[in-house]
């Protein structure tokens, strides 16, 4: 009985750690990567909708993306869709495609992106750390009101604080392979 409560928070915490993982996939690492036009949004036609949906993304070269919309139209859009994006890069439109080249990144940026990354993470322990602790209050009011036992309890404290301290070994696993990927030059 007690186990299938359990998957209710186990799946909680495991979109806590996808959550992580896609605001790793936007931090970019002085290499071409498609996830990071993922939170772009271009006004087509008065919808915001995302650049993979109107264009095509090729890589050409590991340091350049180049986008090539369907509708040609389209292309002033996302011109300024990336320069008012955070990216931090300018994109170079050559009037059927527009490329994006991604410079090395610098000792000063590549710390500032760690710092960044850790903030991600910490975020996502927090949530786990939340969901535990909503899980401990739900099954705290279950032994209250008699349905589940002391012994019961303290054993659901101890598979939830497991569940737990394994999703932020898993954030921690994320968060190293990260931080080497940033700091490799």
């Amino acid at each position: 009985m007690l186990k299938d409560e359990y998957k209710v928070y186990e799946e909680k915490m495991k979109k806590s750690i996808e959550s992580v993982v896609n605001d790793f996939a936007a931090v970019r690492a002085g290499r071409a990567n498609a996830s990071v036009l993922n939170r772009i949004s271009v006004d087509y036609y008065g919808t915001p909708t995302p650049i993979q949906q109107i264009a095509s993304i090729g890589s050409p070269d590991p340091r350049t993306l180049v986008i090539t919309p369907w509708d040609v139209t389209a292309l002033k859009k996302i011109e300024k869709a990336i320069q008012e994006s955070d990216l931090g890069i300018n994109p170079q439109n050559d009037g059927k495609c527009i490329r994006l080249g991604f410079p090395q990144l610098t000792e000063e940026r590549r710390k500032e992106l760690v710092k960044q990354i850790h903030k991600y993470t910490e975020g996502g322990k927090v949530a786990i750390r939340n969901i535990r602790r909503d899980a401990m209050d739900n099954f705290k009011k279950q032994q209250k009101a008699s349905e589940i036992t002391e012994d019961e309890m303290k054993i659901v404290e101890k598979d939830l604080q497991k569940m737990t301290d394994d999703n932020c070994k898993e954030l921690d696993k994320l968060l190293e392979n990260k931080e080497k990927e940033l700091m490799s030059v």
